[in-house]
């Protein structure tokens, strides 16, 4: 577990041969909050939370996950097994602790994994950001996610024309008008990622249950969800909220899947007063 530097950016070697992009402002004396994107993006999507943040004394660390943002990009597997060990490693290689971890999307799923499954205390709270968990998919007794149809669809969009697919996706993030510009830039931040990676985590997200894990969360855990959210339907929400003991729902009622920009000031307010109480 070392930390280096290609060119002026900082590389977490995960092991293996792979080295994750993380973007770290190194110090704060408020708190440390962990960010962890979702599918095909990389923490770049944060950067309002960390303009927010970091004048009011937070270390903030954003983690481009393997296979997405700067990371490197390699063929292997891609499930959230392998996503919490890399977060793991980063956490002890910058020797972290007593930290909010917060996820958005897949990356609330993974998150939601990683404290359920911590082997020591380093996270102290959790926040899942308009969570695509704990099972994305409906089940015959689950029937709050969305339909196996329509990641099938996109699975094989992606192996047909991966670039529309994400310009939909990019369609879909929002419940409010967003400038033609912003959405450009988004478009721009996940056509990075590994069209590999893309495709895998696809499968991740139709084929991973993480039901088990809530009632192993020991943390108190913020859930921030927007009723508008067109990606991950809002019942996820609930039904982790019913799932993990200490855990507290905020609905957003005007909101979609990107929450954190649709209604900046009041998701900035939510998250450092969790952070802080």
């Amino acid at each position: 577990m070392t930390v280096q530097t290609k060119s002026y950016r900082p590389f977490v070697d995960v092991g293996g041969g792979v080295q994750l992009y993380v973007e770290d402002t190194c110090e704060g004396s408020s708190g440390t909050i962990v960010f962890i994107p979702g599918w095909a993006i990389g923490s770049r999507v944060f950067e309002y939370q960390f303009q927010h943040l970091v004048p009011r004394g937070y270390r903030c660390i954003g983690v481009d996950l393997r296979g997405f943002g700067n990371s490197d990009k390699p063929w292997g597997d891609y499930n959230y097994d392998v996503f919490v060990d890399d977060i793991r490693e980063v956490l002890d290689a910058l020797e972290l602790d007593d930290l909010v971890l917060a996820g958005h999307s897949m990356g609330a799923a993974i998150s939601l994994h990683y404290a359920a499954t911590q082997k020591d205390d380093r996270v102290k709270k959790l926040l899942l950001i308009s969570p695509a968990a704990p099972c994305f998919v409906r089940k015959d007794d689950f029937p709050f996610g969305v339909e196996k149809a329509v990641l099938d669809q996109m699975i094989n969009d992606c192996l047909k024309d991966r670039v529309k697919l994400l310009a939909k996706f990019g369609d879909s993030l929002f419940s409010k008008p967003v400038s033609p510009a912003l959405a450009r830039y988004f478009h721009s931040l996940v056509m990075a990622a590994s069209p590999y990676a893309t495709l895998k985590c696809l499968e991740a997200l139709r084929d991973t249950d993480l039901r088990k894990d809530m009632g192993q969360v020991k943390v108190p855990t913020l859930i921030i969800h927007g009723r508008q959210d067109a990606i991950a339907p809002f019942a996820l929400a609930e039904a982790l909220h019913r799932g993990i003991a200490n855990s507290q729902l905020i609905c957003l009622e005007e909101s979609g899947h990107g929450v954190f920009y649709e209604d900046l000031a009041e998701f900035n307010r939510h998250l450092i007063e969790f952070a802080r109480g």
